[in-house]
């Protein structure tokens, strides 16, 4: 089985326990997991909604981002899906998860892919605010 476990970019709402189960493993000490939701404020400001936009190549550079980690890590599963398309307050926008031998491997691998992914993974953000105007989040 390959370390890689699931990887995706998905308009449908996440299942943050389908990506726990994609890691799970019986040789697994230690699993960790990340969600980030989309949240009512930024910078001061109402958000009411968030877009979430991703170059067709989003998939190949997260599958870049995930070998790279594996390769580097002695983990034994990684899984990553991000949200895209129109999400309201609350909703999930992006779950990973890592696991590995011993707990302080699968945090390593678990920050690493959540920040790595958001560093180069072409996803861009677009947030409404509540006085009507929005702003565009990590586009080029």
């Amino acid at each position: 089985m390959s370390v890689i476990r699931l990887l995706a970019l998905r308009e449908t709402p996440l299942d943050v326990a389908e990506v726990l189960a994609a890691v799970a493993d019986p040789a697994a000490g230690g699993v960790v997991s990340f969600s980030g939701n989309v949240r009512n404020s930024d910078g001061g400001k109402g958000v009411t909604e968030l877009e979430y936009v991703a170059h067709p190549g989003a998939e190949a550079a997260l599958a870049r981002v995930a070998e790279a980690i594996a390769g580097d890590l002695p983990v034994v599963g990684l899984a990553a899906v991000h949200r895209t398309g129109v999400l309201s307050v609350g909703d999930v926008a992006v779950v990973v998860a890592a696991s590995a031998a011993h707990r302080d491997q699968a945090f390593e691998a678990a920050r690493r892919l959540i920040d790595d992914l958001k560093a180069t993974v072409p996803v861009w953000k677009r947030q409404v605010f509540d006085d009507g105007t929005s702003e565009w989040v990590g586009a080029p």
